[in-house]
């Protein structure tokens, strides 16, 4: 059997490209991948998706996504695709038991993740106090005091978004410089609420029920310290799960799938990226449910150009 659309990932992208192909007769095949709903499974309290005015956890949200598309006849495979190959139409792509399954167009939507410590107390304080996105969390930490760990563009973002709700924030880098962008740099280094811990990493996020503080350790001098902050923000980058599209769809230097400008349009024409696989800038689920509407808008009519159209012209049709 052929596909009209096989959708590769499911967090807000995936799914929401799952409803609109759903509900224009595209019969869509998804594939959850090996963690249904993405990021926010791993997110408490959703506050800032429009529509929800009673915060509700991340699951909860992604929960009635999934009864949404399934409601309207996706089906929902909870396996992961291993390999794809898109030199030819229909696409090919195999789940985790080497089973292949066919389609005329490909949504991409496996989203990204954000880059950890590699801590124990990290992970366990995760939706504690600690966070790996200011936009998302940093209305729960007003006018506390918080860390943020990186010396990148984004470290310099969340720090100074940070800035305008936190008592105090402290920037805590393994070098004694930055990477950030010299505008970027500027910006933190000029805000009274920010301060630097320079040449210094986290050994451990200090708290049981909430963040308290951090233990800290000076690469150069080897001393120990505590930080009594509460709330941590790592903030070292985001890699995208794009492993599997590589030699078979453009990517950026960061991994990310490059689309068209305007559109979800990849290097692979019938092949449409959403969401944070897309996305390195700002990885919010409204806006990748945005783009998983956009990609299944385009698909629809690039199917009905392209496939519908031939095949109804030879008197057959796409099953």
């Amino acid at each position: 059997m052929i596909h009209n659309v096989i959708i590769i990932g499911a967090g807000p992208a995936g799914y929401t490209a799952a409803i609109y192909a759903a509900r224009a007769n595209l019969a869509p095949l998804m594939f959850e991948g090996p963690q249904p709903g993405g990021q926010l499974m791993i997110t408490t309290d959703v506050e800032n998706y429009p529509g929800f005015p009673d915060a509700m956890t991340g699951p909860e949200l992604m929960q009635r996504f999934r009864a949404q598309a399934a409601r309207f006849g996706t089906e929902l495979i909870s396996d992961l695709i291993k390999k794809v190959d898109f030199s030819r139409r229909p696409f090919r792509v195999w789940d985790s038991r080497d089973q292949l399954h066919e389609a005329n167009a490909i949504i991409v939507a496996t989203g990204a993740s954000a880059m950890w410590l590699g801590l124990e107390s990290e992970a366990r304080m995760s939706g504690r106090g600690v966070s790996a996105c200011a936009t998302c969390d940093g209305f729960f930490f007003r006018g506390k005091e918080v860390a943020v760990v990186g010396g990148g563009d984004t470290a310099m973002e969340e720090a100074t978004y940070l800035a305008q709700m936190c008592a105090k924030v402290t920037v805590i880098h393994r070098r004694d410089s930055l990477r950030a962008s010299k505008i970027m740099q500027q910006r933190a280094f000029d805000h009274p609420k920010i301060e630097f811990l320079w040449n210094t990493v986290v050994e451990e996020v200090v708290g049981t029920d909430l963040v308290t503080g951090l233990k800290l350790r000076n690469l150069q001098t080897d001393e120990p310290s505590e930080l009594p902050v509460q709330g941590l923000f790592v903030a070292i980058g985001h890699k995208p799960a794009t492993g599997i599209f590589e030699g078979q769809l453009a990517l950026d230097a960061a991994g990310y799938v490059i689309v068209t400008p305007g559109n979800t349009r990849t290097s692979v024409e019938g092949v449409f990226a959403a969401g944070d696989v897309a996305d390195s800038i700002y990885r919010q689920a409204v806006t990748a449910a945005g783009t998983g509407c956009m990609a299944a808008i385009d698909a629809e009519r690039w199917l009905a150009t392209h496939v519908h159209a031939a095949h109804a012209g030879a008197g057959s049709q796409v099953s």
